[in-house]
């Protein structure tokens, strides 16, 4: 793996010396060669660490971020070669994930998932027989095609990969989704166990009524992976990804969202994708990201003062 090369001034100056010191292990997965309208998100993770050197060592929790919370294992180099691109992501993510550390990682587009979520599966299974698995799946869109533009591991086709063996339909909920393609209907028709929060229903229903649901849901799980494509947040707060849509959550709600979802679920793995730092403004959008971030590095550093 290429291990990132920063200087402490980014999010290295709160470094643990290894992995198994760290609370939070990152990685990054830059590759966005499944993305149907415009690419860009390769550039995320590069640009993310970039910008972390500018992130508050204090939290709006005014909590400070803990010395050791995180260690940064950089990139999975990206190959020509699709299938094995994805074996390699696969294998790397299973290695860090026995570490049994809280694993974070960047994409790329939502294709980069579908490796993620395999591996998610089987360390889960290895490490409990017959462990009940969930996945909360933060998105505009469904991503539960088939195949989409011809291929099954496009990033529209996320979710329908994990339906094939990684979760069922009643393991599996989507929140902010407000675009649907044909053939995903027909997927939910045939897997009714799914549940869908649209970006309307946290609008009526808010936030907090949104997490009662999630977390009755998910509170006896042994492990809940999160996906967050950037694009759940409406594109005034997230305009460079590929694929915006009006209408979506703000800022405020996800971070709300999120924060209760940390406190009380068995979360062990989370990812970011499609941020496209080539189509942002001002990088609205990686920052909306970092502010995620944060949020889960203020989770752990809190965490940490506790034991302390």
């Amino acid at each position: 793996m290429k291990y990132a090369r920063l200087e402490k001034g980014s999010w290295l100056r709160w470094s643990a010396a290894t992995p198994e010191e760290a609370r939070v292990c990152m990685m990054g997965v830059p590759f966005d060669q499944a993305v149907s309208l415009n690419k860009g998100a390769s550039k995320a993770p590069e640009r993310m660490r970039e910008l972390s050197i500018d992130m508050s060592d204090v939290t709006e929790e005014m909590i400070p971020i803990r010395p050791g919370v995180l260690y940064d294992l950089g990139d999975v180099p990206v190959t020509l070669d699709w299938e094995a691109y994805f074996q390699q992501v696969e294998a790397e993510a299973y290695q860090l994930m026995q570490s049994g550390r809280f694993c974070l990682f960047f994409g790329g587009d939502h294709s980069v998932t579908i490796p993620l979520h395999k591996a998610f599966g089987r360390y889960q299974r290895q490490r409990k027989s017959g462990a009940r698995i969930g996945v909360i799946h933060f998105d505009a869109h469904y991503d539960l095609c088939p195949a989409y533009d011809g291929h099954p591991w496009s990033h529209a086709c996320t979710e329908a990969r994990a339906l094939e063996g990684v979760v069922r339909g009643e393991d599996l909920t989507f929140v902010g989704v407000r675009v649907a393609e044909l053939s995903e209907l027909e997927v939910l028709a045939q897997n009714p166990g799914i549940t869908t929060i649209r970006a309307r229903d946290v609008y009526t229903e808010g936030w907090a009524g949104v997490c009662d649901r999630l977390i009755g849901h998910y509170r006896d799980y042994d492990a809940v992976y999160v996906t967050l494509d950037i694009d759940v947040l409406d594109p005034a707060f997230a305009p460079g990804t590929g694929t915006p849509s009006t209408g979506g959550l703000s800022s405020r709600e996800l971070l709300e969202i999120l924060r209760r979802l940390l406190e009380a679920l068995p979360i062990r793995a989370m990812d970011i994708v499609e941020v496209a730092p080539t189509l942002d403004v001002n990088d609205i959008t990686s920052w909306a990201a970092l502010g995620v971030v944060q949020l889960v590095l203020e989770h752990f550093s809190k965490q940490m003062a506790e034991e302390a």
